[in-house]
């Protein structure tokens, strides 16, 4: 009996060996270029161990992969690094060592990358994370100034500016001084709306993106896709009106984790925070839009409360290296003070909602609450729209059309524009001013 148990072991043995030695392969490899940082991800069924280096002149990132089948996705990763790429000038894939894949990236900048591994979530399996953040992070507020400088930093207007057909394209009306003027005999100078005493800057946050597509609609429409496309009409109408200037948390299908997109608003100096979103639920007939702001008290409904829970966990599936501690981060999502700000977000949010109704059947007449992740900034209004559902086949096929997506970004501008009228932005230091 020992003899046959050994030899069963052996057997076992046998048949396993092959199996665990076997090179793990790669079932995909991804690359989401963007100015934040460049991340690439390769998947497989099974973790991967890894070791990262840098190398100079030139600037370059090694990472070696042990136990690695070579081919399938992996050899094909050279083909998906762009020339447009802020940070990859290159990569290069090969056999180092009969158990080793090293990976070389040509880097066009001093970078500080980051890997990491996630284990499977959603629709992903195993995923290496490789994060390529620039050494110095790139600055939401100069980024504006760099893009918009003469609008930016143009001082405050005492006259009222001229029409023109173009609402886009504003100039402010002058008249040659007279030689020679009096006390009795100078104008009053015309009273400064809020719109133009300095730039007010809107946040424009496009739900999901990258590695976290959202939610799907029936016929393949991504919510990540769909939010992209209203963020960018929004933020050309923002842009278009005299006085205000967006700022958008991304602008490309890239992943941004929720606490960054808060930190970018408050780096930015925001006096608004909009996040775009299309809702999904479990029965196709949900249908309606809605507007929700943060609760420090609980969510004012179940399905409210759900669909926090759905959206906050965005950075599981995005995909979120918790090894990284951000102190800046930490102390803007535990700020507790924020009654003021909610009691702001919910008037905001009822203006917006106004508007939407104009275009949508309203999923509730009234701005719900629930603990989202994304609204936490303590000082900034901030409000989530869910401009449809996109579960839903007829919403879907809205989201999809670009009228609508015309229609959304207007009624959520002129929500904006009803609600600085009432209430007007707490004075802060101008954006030339930033440092």
């Amino acid at each position: 009996m020992p003899g046959q148990i050994a030899k069963l072991i052996t057997l076992l043995l046998l048949l396993w060996l092959p199996q665990a030695q076997a090179a793990i392969a790669i079932s995909s490899a991804r690359v989401w270029p963007a100015q934040d940082y460049t991340r690439l991800t390769l998947e497989s069924s099974r973790p991967l161990s890894y070791k990262m280096f840098t190398m100079d002149n030139p600037a370059r990132l090694v990472v070696d992969l042990d136990n690695v089948d070579l081919h399938g996705p992996l050899s094909e990763l050279v083909k998906k690094v762009g020339n447009d790429d802020p940070y990859i000038k290159s990569v290069r894939v090969g056999q180092f060592k009969p158990n080793v894949v090293r990976l070389v990236l040509d880097l066009k900048a001093e970078v500080k990358p980051q890997l990491f591994n996630l284990k499977p979530v959603a629709a992903y399996g195993y995923r290496l994370v490789l994060d390529i953040y620039p050494a110095v992070p790139v600055d939401p507020l100069m980024a504006l100034l760099d893009s918009q400088p003469a609008a930016a930093s143009s001082p405050p207007q005492t006259t009222e500016p001229a029409k023109t057909e173009d609402a886009a394209k504003v100039t402010t009306a002058t008249t040659p001084a007279p030689a020679a003027t009096t006390a009795e005999t100078q104008p009053t100078p015309k009273a400064v709306s809020e719109f133009s005493t300095r730039t007010l800057i809107i946040v424009i946050d496009a739900g999901h993106g990258g590695e976290d597509p959202g939610a799907h609609g029936r016929h393949g429409t991504l919510e990540k896709n769909v939010t992209l496309a209203i963020a960018r009409k929004l933020r050309k109408l923002v842009d278009d009106t005299e006085g205000m200037r967006a700022v958008m948390t991304r602008d490309g299908d890239y992943f941004i984790p929720l606490g960054m997109r808060v930190v970018k608003a408050r780096k930015a100096h925001a006096d608004l925070f909009v996040s775009i979103h299309a809702d999904a639920y479990v029965k196709p007939n949900a249908s309606g839009s809605s507007v929700f702001a943060l609760s420090e008290h609980g969510a004012t409904s179940a399905a409210a409360r759900w669909l926090a829970k759905n959206e906050n966990e965005a950075d599981l599936i995005g995909g979120v290296n918790i090894d990284v501690k951000d102190p800046y981060l930490a102390r803007t999502l535990l700020d507790l003070s924020q009654t003021a700000t909610i009691s702001d977000s919910l008037k905001l949010g009822k203006y917006v909602l106004g508007q939407l109704g104009d275009i949508n059947n309203l999923h509730r007449g009234f701005v719900e609450q629930a603990g989202f992740a994304v609204l936490k900034a303590p000082d900034i209004p901030s409000i989530l729209v869910e401009t449809a559902f996109i579960s839903n086949p007829d919403e879907e096929r809205h989201l999809r059309s670009e009228d609508y997506q015309n229609k959304v970004a207007h009624a959520i501008l002129d929500g904006i524009k009803r609600y600085f009228a009432q209430n007007p932005a707490i004075s802060r230091r101008q954006v030339a001013q930033a440092d």
